[in-house]
């Protein structure tokens, strides 16, 4: 076994498939201090048994090859290796809620399921089977409970939204793979070539078509100061505490969206930069001039790419965005978020930082380790927004009427930001270290009563004022 617990062998099956460079980075990210897994949250309505989530996870899931695979490490790096011996009830458990008293009370089911969603985000994945695992509260507020744990290096989360979608009522299993192109066509990890997955998988190709550019953000990534000290950033302890509110209409945040002449996304993280002020400041930190940087994750898939999902794996890049913690307005906080979101869409950084994990996944640990620690350190938080179906899904017969999911981060990065739209709803979730935030609630109801205040103002500017702030 090697230190991460992984099996290592010298003689690999013959039937086995290497697994590529970025996901090999992911994978060696995995860290007492964050576990490199997604996790999620289903809230269904009626109740749905075990054995049934049971019989639709080895019907439906068990179509990708990938989560029928398990990890083996060798000289040359790692490889997926179908797993004879996989279990499903190793992989689909019940899960009951404690009940534990909170200052004289009983504790509600809301909270006592966001601690065992911690308790899961800090616990690792057995190494020695495939890296995913399903949880059935199986009731759980006049219906039941799904969480799941998958490991990122079996995809991101625009593939494993896909995945998981394709698993509900209805839902198609993964698109049959295309005729291989020429030999040519592909890169050395199977992907087909791309002019995006040339910069993946040839930065220096890249660094000659474009040098200038190329060498000016590795100089500007390599350069960029750390973003403000604050309480939440620091020494993480691994141990997780998760969060999550009611999700916000998505029309009333299109709608403010298009007043202020920004994105979807700029809203949104405006928003998010305002409740973490929000949160500093009632603790009582002075957040004048404060400002944090969020990598926030850029997809670098081929648009209308319907076997994407298939594939899985890692395809994005992340972008330093700095957040205004200390821009008191909400509209001038929106629209400085917009202004650095167009000045990072020009930029190569998403490709350099693919590239450098790319990289990573190719190296010893301590050299890994010093890379991903440059990304640690120049950040406080990292920040994703996936979209999801709009109409409601069902799920073994029951509506599924919520869903979040918490992103992880590297290094010691204490702050998991994540954006979720489903059914005409935004899901906003938060995911912190207990020892640099151990209350995210506080920020999750800071994020709607920020995004309450700006609905209230946007609505009161004169007619095209909006424009012109």
């Amino acid at each position: 076994m090697t230190e991460r617990g992984l099996p290592e062998t010298n003689a690999l099956p013959a039937v086995c498939e290497r697994m590529s460079r970025v996901d090999t980075a992911w994978l060696h990210m995995d860290s007492e201090a964050n576990r490199m897994m997604i996790v999620g949250v289903w809230l269904l309505r009626p109740t749905v048994s075990l054995h049934a989530v049971r019989e639709r996870i080895a019907h439906k899931l068990l179509q990708y090859p990938r989560f029928a695979q398990r990890v083996v490490l060798d000289e040359a790096g790692a490889a997926w290796v179908t797993d004879a011996a996989l279990d499903i009830h190793l992989h689909v458990l019940p899960l009951v809620l404690p009940s534990k008293p909170t200052s004289g009370a009983a504790q509600t089911e809301h909270a006592a399921l966001q601690a065992v969603c911690g308790e899961l985000a800090s616990t690792p994945l057995n190494p020695a089977r495939p890296l995913w695992q399903f949880h059935l509260v199986e009731h759980f507020d006049g219906g039941s409970a799904l969480v799941v744990r998958i490991h990122h290096c079996i995809g991101d989360g625009i593939a494993l939204t896909s995945v998981m979608m394709s698993i509900t009522d209805g839902g198609t299993g993964p698109p049959q793979p295309r005729q291989p192109p020429d030999d040519n066509d592909y890169d050395d990890d199977g992907d087909s070539y791309t002019a995006l997955a040339a910069a993946l998988i040839g930065p220096l190709t890249m660094l000659a078509t474009h040098a200038r550019g190329w060498l000016s953000d590795v100089a500007a990534f390599a350069a960029m100061a750390d973003d403000s000290p604050t309480r939440l950033k620091g020494k993480a302890s691994g141990r997780k505490v998760v969060a999550w509110g009611e999700p916000l209409a998505l029309d009333e945040v299109k709608a403010v969206a298009k007043l202020l002449g920004a994105t979807v996304n700029d809203v949104l993280l405006a928003c998010a930069a305002g409740a973490l002020g929000a949160y500093l400041a009632a603790l009582g930190d002075d957040t004048a001039g404060v400002e944090i940087r969020a990598m926030v994750p850029v997809n670098l898939r081929p648009t209308g790419d319907a076997n994407d999902a298939a594939k899985l794996g890692n395809h994005f890049g992340l972008a330093p965005l700095v957040l205004p913690l200390g821009l008191h307005n909400p509209i001038a906080r929106v629209a400085a978020v917009h202004a650095r979101m167009l000045g990072l869409k020009g930029s190569v950084q998403p490709l350099l930082a693919s590239a450098l994990l790319a990289v990573t996944g190719s190296v010893n640990k301590p050299l890994q380790d010093a890379v991903l620690g440059l990304f640690a350190s120049k950040s406080t938080a990292v920040m994703t927004n996936v979209p999801g179906p709009a109409q409601p899904l069902k799920f073994c017969g029951a509506t599924l009427r919520q869903t979040m999911f918490w992103v992880p981060a590297s290094g010691d990065v204490g702050v998991g930001i994540s954006v979720l739209s489903y059914a005409g709803g935004v899901q906003f979730a938060l995911i912190t270290d207990s020892v640099l935030c151990p209350d995210p609630d506080a920020i999750v109801h800071h994020f709607t009563s920020q995004f309450n205040q700006l609905l209230t103002l946007t609505l009161m500017l004169p007619w095209g004022a909006e424009q012109a702030s």
